[in-house]
């Protein structure tokens, strides 16, 4: 399993459009310096000139089938295929509806011939539809693709792979967190999804034990106090492990791949608010990071 970061950051992405701050300033810069450190902590880092963070997409590959299947669709689709030059995926799956993880959908046309789109079919409240039934509405001139709605904690077989997906905390609408699994080869890589740290506990018995765990971890815990409805689910310590409702801290994060017991551990959609001497430290991941999966360790 070769599993590819194509988008690493949160809604705006790293360096966002109009923003001097020195963590947009610093990836504007060449990346060398930030490509050796990732290499050093085992990753294969394929982008060249400087270091950013699109915004969230996964691209991962089965070397006994060479196929591909794309984890959520960035607006930066384009962007992140040129550069890291990764096969057109055989097959899809769309986490939740909000535009960064969806958008890129619509690079199909006159891309793919025929591509089945995953996604769950729990009617979301505050759209009355499901993921798949949104995607099919919204998307309906794309002839190219085929939407196959799949139940949550179902596991269903694409590209050579069991995938599940697993409901997970982001109001108010519905998202998924997902576990791939290669039978063949016993690899496993999970996702967070976009979710705060109240993920349920089936869903984390499904996510555990992972080789590679992708965290969502927006931003460190100390930014909770900027956020209007400040942190949640504290730990023993007083550290919010939730910033506002939506998305896990650095610190939720590291605690849940924690929970998981997961191999390895890289926090994804991440927010240029962390300051420039820790936005490109570990753990926090990079565009173009590439990993291979179970690992040599």
């Amino acid at each position: 399993m070769e599993v590819t970061l194509l988008g690493t950051g949160d809604t705006t992405g790293t360096p966002t459009v109009a923003c001097d701050c020195e963590t947009c300033q610093t990836a504007r810069e060449p990346g060398e310096k930030l490509r050796e450190r990732a290499r050093e902590q085992g990753a294969t880092i394929t982008a060249s000139g400087g270091i950013e963070r699109t915004r969230f997409s996964v691209h991962v590959r089965n070397e006994r089938t060479d196929e591909s299947l794309l984890i959520d669709f960035s607006p930066d689709f384009r962007q992140q295929f040129l550069r890291e030059d990764v096969p057109v995926p055989d097959a899809g799956i769309i986490s939740h509806i909000h535009f960064d993880h969806i958008d890129g959908l619509g690079n199909c046309f006159r891309l793919v011939d025929d591509l089945d789109i995953y996604a769950a079919d729990e009617t979301d409240p505050e759209t009355g539809k499901s993921v798949a039934e949104s995607v099919a509405s919204d998307y309906h001139y794309l002839r190219q693709i085929t939407v196959q709605p799949q139940t949550p904690f179902e596991p269903f077989e694409t590209c050579g792979f069991e995938v599940t997906l697993v409901p997970v905390e982001h109001p108010p609408l519905v998202c998924y967190g997902l576990a791939v699994e290669d039978p063949e080869t016993g690899a496993k890589l999970s996702l967070s999804g976009d979710t705060n740290y109240d993920v349920p506990e089936q869903s984390r018995e499904v996510l555990a034990d992972p080789d590679l765990f992708l965290a969502d971890g927006i931003v460190p815990a100390r930014l909770c106090e900027m956020h209007h409805k400040g942190g949640d689910h504290h730990d023993e310590d007083g550290v919010p492990r939730t910033f506002g409702t939506k998305h896990m801290t650095r610190e939720g994060a590291l605690s849940l791949a924690e929970d998981l017991d997961a191999k390895q551990t890289r926090l994804v959609h991440i927010a240029h608010y962390y300051d420039a001497d820790e936005a490109f430290e570990q753990p926090l991941a990079l565009d173009g990071e590439q990993y291979q999966l179970p690992s040599e360790d």
